[in-house]
């Protein structure tokens, strides 16, 4: 069984940072991408931003300049640093990660339960 944990979500005012972690155990031989995905209320899931094993980035144009991923490979961790968090980015923020639980396994889509972040004055 492979899991996902985040931590990290709160509540801050406009302007502010957060940081969010991502933790994958179980059964893991290798993780490819890894990424960070949101949901506000009313709206669909939407891809926030996302690093491969190589360390490339992507990032939604919307938190481009303010968001950075990073991940640390030997311990399964993935981070979201957020600055210069604005009103419109309240949402429950959902770790995912691409992992291959074995040799010769095929590589699967796993998803954390979400924290919420909340930016208000």
């Amino acid at each position: 069984q492979v899991q996902l944990v985040e931590s990290g979500g709160g509540l801050v005012q406009p302007g502010g940072s957060l940081r969010l972690s991502c933790v994958a155990s179980g059964n893991i031989f290798s993780i490819n991408a890894m990424g960070w995905f949101r949901q506000a209320p009313g709206k669909q899931r939407e891809l926030v931003a996302i690093v491969t094993s190589g360390r490339n980035t992507n990032y939604a144009d919307s938190v481009k300049g303010r968001f950075t991923i990073s991940r640390n490979n030997a311990q399964h961790t993935v981070y979201l640093q957020m600055n210069s968090l604005k009103p419109e980015d309240t949402a429950v923020y959902y770790c995912h990660a691409v992992i291959v639980a074995g040799e010769g396994y095929s590589a699967m889509d796993y998803w954390g339960k979400g924290t919420l972040v909340t930016v208000s004055s």
